[in-house]
């Protein structure tokens, strides 16, 4: 099978011509490994128990050979981090390593590896990488506040929206046939619950509490949902809940996984210590491993359902998980173009805009995702009423729908069709 070039591929293009030492960080299956062989002269597979063994019985061993030398799952062995940063620090040539790793080690090293590897963040495919159709709006391109004309036309649909849904951005997993791509997935959160908990050192003493508390946590994508009110919507009737704790424990393993990407809150004002106030949005990596776990197929979404759990939300689920699949695109995108993905809720929900999108400086764009082909006024109020807050701050506002065109309205609101928005 031939590669897929990434998003990605153009960022290790530029930062590996300069660096020493690159780690691309990302959950299992979403083609690390893949993206990281493509460069590399000399591969370490450190979930390969042998190649583990001997660099646990000498870490700087894992180091020698022809770079780039890719040190795959290197959380496996992590003495082998330090090693590459006592590595560079002996040799800052450029291109000279590559480390993949699917979970943040129960064991850190020594060193945090500032100053010689620089981290990547590897995401399931985004809409673009996907090749629906030729994006014609890049948002590198909207960061820099020219507030350029909007042109394009897509043929994908509200269909097709729903299937993208639930076909996976994990590469290998989205070519198979709908039942088996399911059988896929559900060995993947099967393996989760059963194999990765105990590899980072937690034992899961009621596997199905845990798989539940996954159910309602999909159930509440795109939310900003309580961490009582998934725990409620995972044990719904039962006086016997997991105390907070074991509930936090739970969040963190999986962010430890690369699992839960929750989206954090931002507030326009330059202060940013006010910027750190106010709940996340919950976001699942991958919107199938939600369509999966709430037991919905692309069908069932169009048609309205809801799945096997639900969570107060304003909204359809395909709703919300139309805006996880556009989240996690834009974050593609984004890091690209070296900016943080937020997202505003002002105090009881008067204003919310859904995406914002900041530059280093401060400055952003802010994004509005609609499940619909036609955009009013309504839809754009909040759009409207954050730009007079921030003025020029504000570098341009966007409604990315499921339409057939990308438009600019004439108060300068951009409409974009999802599979029209690139890098």
């Amino acid at each position: 099978m031939a590669y897929v070039r990434r998003v990605i591929d153009d960022e290790l293009d530029i930062l590996l011509r300069e660096l020493p030492a690159v780690a691309i960080e990302g959950p299992k299956a979403v083609g690390k490994t893949e993206t990281a062989v493509q460069r590399a002269r000399t591969v370490r597979r450190f979930d390969d128990p042998q190649q583990a063994e001997l660099a646990r019985a000498d870490p700087t061993r894992a180091t020698s050979g022809a770079p780039p030398v890719l040190l795959d799952e290197w959380q496996h062995v992590p003495a082998t981090w330090d090693a590459v940063r006592r590595a560079v620090d002996e040799d800052p040539s450029p291109g000279r390593f590559l480390l993949t790793g699917s979970a943040a080690p129960s064991s850190p090293p020594t060193h945090s590896g500032a100053g010689r590897i620089v981290r990547l963040r590897l995401r399931p495919m985004s809409l673009a990488e996907r090749g629906l159709c030729r994006p014609s709006v890049r948002l590198r391109d909207l960061l820099t506040g020219e507030n350029a004309p909007l042109g394009g036309e897509s043929v994908v649909g509200l269909g097709d929206y729903a299937e993208e849904v639930v076909a996976s951005g994990f590469p290998a997993i989205r070519l198979f046939s709908d039942r088996a791509r399911r059988m896929l997935l559900d060995g993947y959160l099967a393996r989760v619950v059963d194999r990765d908990f105990g590899e980072l050192g937690q034992q899961v003493r009621r596997p199905d509490t845990l798989r539940r508390w996954m159910m309602a946590y999909a159930a509440s994508s795109s939310t900003t949902a309580t961490l009582e009110t998934i725990r409620d919507a995972a044990t719904p009737g039962e006086a016997d809940k997991p105390a907070r704790s074991t509930v936090l424990v739970y969040r963190e393993i999986l962010e430890r996984l690369w699992l839960l990407e929750p989206v954090p809150a931002w507030w326009p004002t330059r202060n940013r210590m006010a910027r750190i106030a106010g709940p996340p949005k919950h976001q699942l990596a991958d919107p199938a491993l939600a369509a999966r776990l709430l037991g919905v197929d692309a069908d069932t979404l169009v048609e309205g359902g809801e799945g096997a759990t639900a969570v107060p939300r304003d909204g359809t689920l395909l709703g919300h998980l139309f805006e996880s699949l556009v989240t996690l695109s834009v974050r593609v995108y984004a890091q690209a173009a070296e900016a943080q993905v937020k997202h505003l809720r002002t105090k009881g929900g008067r204003q919310e805009v859904d995406l914002i999108v900041e530059r280093p400086d401060g400055r952003a764009i802010a994004i509005e995702v609609k499940l619909s082909g036609t955009v009013s006024d309504d839809d754009v109020k909040h759009l409207v009423w954050l730009r007079d807050r921030m003025g020029r701050d504000l570098l341009d506002a966007i409604v990315v729908t499921t339409g057939p065109a990308a438009y600019r309205r004439q108060d300068g609101i951009g409409v974009v069709p999802a599979a029209l928005l690139g890098p």
